[in-house]
């Protein structure tokens, strides 16, 4: 493969603008603004990811990039403009099956990890040779289907409710 498909380009410019959003959250002027603009990058990363080829195995391993401490000030910073917003209850959990009392998640914990991913895909793949990308690009949408999308479907939702009201 000589070049990126355009949904591979697509998905990478995308995860790269929800990094820097991440990163500049504590330039929001309001929670609304933040909310607002998780909105309209989420969904679409969720349909980028999904319009990206099924391979269902790659090789390539998408390294750790992201230190802890970095990790930590992108929850917090995320955490403090979600404010008394940032836990909600969340019903898609495997322990909900077994637990008689509500399981609570955390806004800035969901977008924190998605970060991770997405900071990690970045920094692997920015002087990856063509088929490397893919191959990481495969790795990722693997992540996707038994991790983070998920998670990425159960902030979205809860930043719905917060953004409306509802």
């Amino acid at each position: 493969m000589d070049k990126l498909t355009p949904n591979e380009l697509a998905f990478i410019a995308l995860a790269n603008e929800y990094c820097h959003a991440l990163e500049r959250t504590h330039e929001c002027e309001s929670r609304d603004q933040f909310i607002a603009q998780m909105l309209k990058l989420l969904p679409r990363l969720y349909i980028t990811i999904n319009d990206l080829d099924d391979d269902t195995y790659s090789e390539e391993f998408i390294d750790s990039a992201l230190e802890e401490d970095v990790y930590d000030l992108v929850r917090d910073r995320v955490s403090q403009i979600m404010a008394e917003e940032d836990i909600y209850l969340e019903v898609f959990v495997e322990d909900m099956k077994y637990s008689d009392t509500p399981i609570s998640a955390s806004v800035s914990e969901n977008l924190a990890d998605l970060y991770q991913e997405f900071f990690n895909l970045i920094h692997s793949i920015q002087d990856a040779l063509t088929e490397t990308q893919h191959e990481m690009l495969c790795q990722c949408k693997i992540n996707f289907i038994n991790y983070w999308g998920q998670t990425l479907c159960n902030v979205l939702r809860a930043l719905n409710a917060i953004y409306y009201g509802i």
